[in-house]
């Protein structure tokens, strides 16, 4: 992903990029230069930034922004700002009384090197008209240089954002192009607008299907009118991780002797915004179901109906996830999203279709049909955060739904066919073949979306993958921690992170899928898995499995007395072992 971030001075543009990519392996283009003398100012403004940056990052402070990225394009790269690069450019010719000077050659080269980056590259720069700029020759050149490089730079990457008091506002092709206007997401559908994507009732559902069978409902009314579009994801409180680390080493235990419970307990209370953290009193399981065209291929051990039949399981109690669920004292919700069979009014009033389309051959929504099943992941995840939700769970049900998510795999980590395919279900080597063809086809109709998550999700992904994406990046949005369950689940992760870019931060993974496609998803999103016990169910039940881990995490650091309260002498030295 391509961002160009624009915004005015102290706006928060840049820490918003920061954001946006990982604690390690970026690399941190600096353009400006650093007066040894005569700026002070501007010498501390550049070293609150140095500080600013994660200790993994490796900063490189250059004018020559376009060598640099060509010179290793596929390391995620954050390159802060333009208008230093501009005015260093300036500086090294004596540019500034040159009625003729013209960056056009070396805004090209620029352009020429971001379109060919292939890594994450965030790129930071002044809005011109939200900067102090003196209205003199030099800084009327300034303005102009700046904002054509600022249009040309636009134009190349795949998303553009504007900063203004810290409010992140996405600018693209979705907006109206009369207007022209800019507008944060997301934004309450007025009533001259609700039809365009408001639900059928289920009796309109029911009579709204055509000669094929084919459903038309779109799902329950929603309150987002481009649900892709995302406010800023805030990180988890770091005040909250600061203390929770100082407060594991005051327990009655050696430090770092309970291992991982630890850095999860941290976690959680980072997510909670409190230290010690509490239990979680309310975890929710959704399931999402959804059939897909591309099961008629035999890409599945199992036939298509299945997906109804276990729908009917789940609502009944007598499913993996049930059991899991009652056993860990969880609720499950299930949610047809586009199930081909008629299904209780209780769990279809989001439904979008019945069935997805073969996206071998054609795509598996409509746009409309995207956005509202976008909106119904949405949509849900407040439902249940304004219940009392504090822990949320994605699990999915739909028979081929492992070749799509496989495809999303593939195509947003640069990985081929062969490498990312499975076994799903349990199919046998001609199965696999199929498989993999399917995925083949569907990659190749996707690849050029890799980088526009609405229409990426509308070719391949289907409605209840995409509900999914939506759920998981509301559930950021909302500040509510999510244990991630399986490949299909993570799949559904990796597009709602380029959605809502930083909602990673919200997510644990569960456990390690079988299918080879997951472990992937995981490094891509830099998750560990809780848990390596070769599941491949879905349903959520590797991540239910778990939650008793995470709340064991939780107990320790809030339960556990301190070496101050039980008295007991402090901590050993560093160079003992142990108790």
């Amino acid at each position: 992903m391509r961002t160009l971030i624009l915004g005015g001075i102290r706006s928060g543009k840049s820490a918003f990029g920061e954001g946006l990519l990982p604690a390690t392996g970026v690399r941190y283009i600096a353009t400006a230069a650093d007066p040894a003398t005569g700026d002070p100012q501007w010498s501390q403004r550049i070293a609150a930034h140095r500080s600013r940056r994660p200790a993994g990052w490796q900063t490189v402070e250059s004018a020559d922004v376009a060598g640099r990225l060509r010179s290793d394009p596929d390391v995620a790269t954050l390159v802060d700002d333009l208008g230093g690069w501009v005015s260093r450019q300036i500086d090294d010719v004596g540019g500034w009384d040159d009625d003729n000077f013209d960056l056009s050659d070396k805004i090209a080269e620029f352009v020429s090197a971001i379109a060919d980056f292939t890594g994450d590259l965030v790129i930071i720069s002044p809005e011109v008209g939200l900067s102090l700029v003196a209205p003199t020759p030099a800084g009327r050149l300034f303005q102009d240089q700046l904002g054509l490089l600022n249009n040309a730079v636009a134009a190349t990457c795949d998303r553009t954002v504007l900063v203004v008091a810290g409010k992140v506002l996405e600018i693209g092709d979705t907006q109206p192009a009369a207007t022209g206007a800019v507008s944060a997401a997301p934004v309450p559908v007025e009533a001259s607008t609700a039809d365009e994507i408001e639900a059928t009732s289920a009796t309109s559902q029911t009579e709204g299907s055509d000669d094929s069978g084919q459903h038309t409902g779109l799902g329950a009314a929603t309150e987002f009118e481009l649900p892709e579009q995302f406010d800023f994801i805030a990180a988890p409180d770091r005040d909250a991780a600061i203390a929770a680390r100082a407060r594991q080493g005051e327990l009655t235990k050696p430090t770092g002797s309970l291992g991982r419970l630890e850095e999860i307990a941290v976690w959680v209370a980072s997510c909670q915004g409190i230290c010690p953290p509490s239990p979680f009193g309310q975890p929710t399981v959704v399931v999402f179901a959804g059939d897909h065209g591309v099961a008629r291929a035999g890409v599945s051990a199992y036939p298509p109906e299945v997906t109804a039949q276990m729908v009917a399981n789940f609502t009944a109690g007598g499913a993996a996830v049930n059991v899991l669920a009652r056993l860990h004292g969880a609720k499950v919700r299930v949610e047809d999203l586009a199930v081909d069979a008629e299904t209780p009014e209780a769990i279809s009033r989001f439904k979008v279709r019945r069935s997805s389309g073969d996206l071998t051959v054609e795509d598996a929504l409509t746009t409309e049909q995207t956005r509202a099943a976008l909106a119904a992941g949405r949509a849900i995840a407040d439902q249940e955060i304004d219940s009392g939700a504090d822990l949320l769970i994605a699990g999915e049900m739909g028979i081929g739904n492992t070749t799509p998510a496989t495809i999303l795999v593939g195509l947003l980590t640069d990985n081929e066919p062969v490498v990312v395919v499975g076994r799903g279900t349990g199919i046998d080597d001609n199965g696999w073949i199929r498989k993999t063809a399917a995925v083949r086809d569907g990659m190749r109709r996707a690849r050029p979306h890799g980088r526009v998550p609405l229409e990426l999700m509308r070719t391949v992904a289907g409605a209840e993958i995409t509900a999914m994406a939506g759920f998981l990046a509301q559930a950021a949005l909302r500040r509510t921690p999510v244990i991630l369950d399986g490949l299909v689940v993570t799949a559904a992760a990796l597009v709602a992170n380029d959605m809502a870019p930083g909602s990673r931060e919200w997510w644990l993974a569960g456990h390690r899928s079988a299918e080879p496609a997951h472990s992937i998803a995981l490094k891509q999103l830099d998750l560990e898995p809780l848990l390596d016990l070769s599941m491949r169910l879905g349903e959520g039940s590797g991540a239910l499995t778990a939650l008793p881990v995470v709340q064991s995490a939780v107990a320790t650091l809030a339960s556990m007395a301190t070496f101050a309260e039980a008295q007991v002498t402090g901590a050993p030295e560093p160079t003992r072992a142990g108790r």
